[in-house]
């Protein structure tokens, strides 16, 4: 009887679980889209993108398309708001490390409740599938990114999010893709070779080049070392097991293409057929150009020289080659068909303010345009990374996912309209 009694207590507990585990409900609230186009930028607040002078088309875009000026970040570091926008969880992830690509053996943070950090180094992360506890997102974090006082804030430095036992490794990919919907992450500069297994990419050289026999060419590349102009971390749906397995070929590395090149970002913009669109649009420019810099790429793309989370600590060319990059996206959907037939929005976001050192918070800018309903609105309603997903659903009628579908998490209606 005893035994009897376990085994039905772990069925009736997995049976529990994977009841949890289901997606809610459609939000309300957007009209249908049939087009939605995601930006990515990098790395910085609200008050070092509005305002600043060296961002003329970005700023000028806030007031003539719609801007959320009370809209968080959840946690850092990017990979973990990268995961927040498409799936509503980080899944157990509070790092950038790599994936511990194609590992069908490992556990995954879900399943062990283990939480993937900076520190201590939890090295690369298992491909992300089936049910479990993420990890909580703690009002200010003393221990991953900073160690000790006065730490980083996550989300307002208030406000945190319990670990949720119900989580489901799954995306907004797969939610399409069960409804016959389409979808694409285009990542400027991963290059020709495709993403599997790739990390780090200039766009010609990667993590996986044979540097054995390099010319003298290759030599000063090798020297100085790659650009690291597509990184995997802004990249999320590389981390899920479905899209490295590549069982379906509409979940698989397939959808993943960069900028440019047939069935690139532009290509398909410049079509002429409304279906050659995909659904959604997961839109990351190079790490140059999405704000974000790097220590090698020359004066134009490096790093913030001040850490002071102030306009005047930014490089300024780097902010600048992202407010052309920004506009060199929006003027071609503008461009696109799916922007004069039917409804289509776009959202440019950047993924967290890196200089949140508390008391400065994790505020950050998403701009809202749409090809249809008023414009030049302003909200200073609370939102955050899953309130944008949830919105997301509810324009494309599909079900919330994860934390998207938590009570306090609200539909952004008033900018989709």
């Amino acid at each position: 009887m005893k035994s009897f009694a376990v085994a039905a207590g772990l069925l009736s507990a997995l049976v529990s679980t994977s009841a949890l585990a289901v997606e809610g409900p459609t939000p309300n609230g957007v009209p249908h889209l049939d087009h939605v186009f995601v930006i990515m930028m990098e790395n910085h607040g609200y008050g070092q993108i509005i305002g600043n002078p060296n961002l003329p088309f970005i700023n000028q875009y806030a007031k003539t398309a719609n801007l959320a000026t009370n809209y968080f970040a959840v946690a850092h570091p990017s990979l973990t708001n990268y995961l927040e926008i498409v799936g509503g969880s980080n899944f157990g992830v509070h790092t950038d490390n790599y994936p511990n690509w194609h590992n069908t053996t490992c556990l995954t943070n879900l399943a062990t409740g283990v939480v993937a950090t900076d520190n201590p180094s939890s090295g690369l992360i298992c491909p992300i599938a089936g049910t479990g506890t993420d990890a909580e997102t703690p009002a200010v974090d003393v221990t991953n990114e900073t160690q000790g006082a006065p730490g980083d804030n996550n989300i307002d430095g208030t406000r945190s999010i319990p670990a949720a036992s119900n989580t489901s490794g799954k995306t907004i990919a797969d939610q399409l893709v069960a409804r016959g919907q389409t979808w694409k992450s285009y990542q400027e500069n991963i290059g020709p070779q495709g993403p599997d297994g790739v990390n780090v990419s200039d766009g010609v050289y990667t993590n996986l080049t044979d540097f054995t026999n390099i010319t003298a060419a290759d030599a000063a590349i090798k020297s100085s070392g790659i650009v690291y102009q597509y990184a995997v971390k802004h990249n999320p749906f590389a981390y899920f097991k479905n899209i490295q397995s590549g069982t379906s070929p509409k979940l698989s590395f397939a959808q993943i293409v960069d900028f440019e090149g047939p069935g690139g970002l532009f290509s398909d913009l410049a079509r002429g057929l409304f279906s050659d669109l995909p659904t959604y649009a997961f839109i990351a420019p190079n790490q140059c150009n999405d704000q974000h810099g790097r220590g090698n790429a020359g004066p134009f793309c490096n790093y913030d020289p001040n850490n002071d989370g102030t306009q005047a600590g930014l490089n300024p060319a780097l902010m600048a080659r992202g407010d052309v990059e920004v506009q060199k996206l929006v003027n071609a959907i503008h461009a696109s068909l799916a922007w004069k037939i039917g409804r289509s929005a776009i959202i440019t976001v950047w993924d967290e303010n890196d200089y949140s050192t508390a008391p400065i918070t994790n505020q950050v800018v998403a701009i809202i345009d749409t090809n249809y309903g008023s414009h030049g609105k302003t909200s200073n309603t609370y939102y955050n990374h899953f309130s944008l997903l949830k919105s997301i659903e509810s324009g494309l009628k599909l079900p919330c996912l994860n934390h998207a579908c938590d009570a306090d998490v609200a539909v952004m209606s008033d900018l989709f309209n």
